[in-house]
């Protein structure tokens, strides 16, 4: 399928490019995506992190220039590694070892091999969704500034959660909210900017309480999918299975635009929410 080939091109650019710079920007677009959702795909079908196979990928390759008499700190250089401190910290963790012993003939290392995209789709669990275009709306609550990292995000996003309900803003958003709204989770990542905000909000239509901010949600057509469980697994699962399950089939792609969860019960431990992701026609 040619998502699956866009996705494939990507990842020919990141390993012609392991001893210089990577643009994820520069991966995404010949993803045919935004940065962050190419992220988010290569997470979900790689089952690791983009940054985390970066490093892994490098690091093999500086093994192998180790074992042909090339010097530390040149390794250490030409895979991104501004100091041979930072670089045989990175080795050692990967490798188990320094990189002065992996120089010696005999020593074990690890080789991880550069991934390709192939994809089977089996279709062993119905998949409940719906396509709606909706209008923009408005919404208010509190943001945070985010890198274009996934892996920072994903450890970022609930310290940003578990804070504000333990300073009670989200009980303070919550008593805004009408009968039959849910809570907000919103990624903005379609400007292509320096970052991504993550809000955490309601929609509203009219005034800004004090203390929260305001963002206007544009019209897209959207994706939308329902799951109920403990959070966040549930949720987490959900997200993979629309990247590995729902999209390759589905006759659309990720749109640039606002990723939104919403949260339609009180109690984390059986959670009820929908995954709305903005999509459009593929061109395939």
């Amino acid at each position: 399928m040619q998502w699956i080939e866009r996705l494939n091109e990507a990842l020919l650019y990141i390993e012609d490019n392991l001893e210089g710079s990577i643009s994820y920007e520069k991966a995404g677009q010949l993803a045919n995506c935004s940065t962050y959702h190419f992220q988010r795909m290569f997470t979900y079908v790689a089952g690791i992190p983009l940054g985390e196979y970066i490093r892994r990928r490098r690091l093999t390759k500086a093994a192998l220039a180790l074992q042909q008499g090339q010097k530390v700190l040149d390794v250490a250089l030409l895979y991104g590694y501004d100091s041979p401190t930072s670089f045989t910290r990175a080795f050692q963790a990967l490798h188990g070892l320094t990189p002065s012993q992996a120089k010696k003939e005999g020593m074990s290392l690890k080789a991880f091999p550069k991934i390709s995209f192939s994809l089977t789709i089996k279709g062993e669990q119905e998949m409940e969704y719906r396509i709606e275009r909706k209008e923009a709306f408005r919404v208010v609550g509190v943001t945070l500034k985010l890198e274009k990292d996934m892996e920072q995000n994903m450890r970022e996003v609930p310290v940003f959660w578990n804070k504000k309900a333990q300073d009670g803003t989200i009980a303070k958003i919550c008593s805004y909210m009408k009968p039959g709204q849910g809570l907000l989770g919103l990624c903005t990542n379609g400007d292509e900017k320096d970052h991504w905000i993550y809000t955490i909000g309601i929609a509203m239509e009219e005034g800004t309480p004090e203390g929260l901010e305001s963002q206007v949600v544009d019209a897209a057509l959207w994706a939308i999918f329902p799951g109920r469980g403990p959070m966040p697994q549930t949720i987490q699962e959900v997200e993979r299975r629309i990247v590995t399950d729902w999209l390759p089939s589905s006759g659309y792609e990720f749109a640039n635009g606002v990723d939104m969860e919403v949260y339609l019960d009180a109690d984390p431990t059986n959670q009820s929410f929908e995954v709305w992701m903005p999509i459009r026609k593929s061109k395939e």
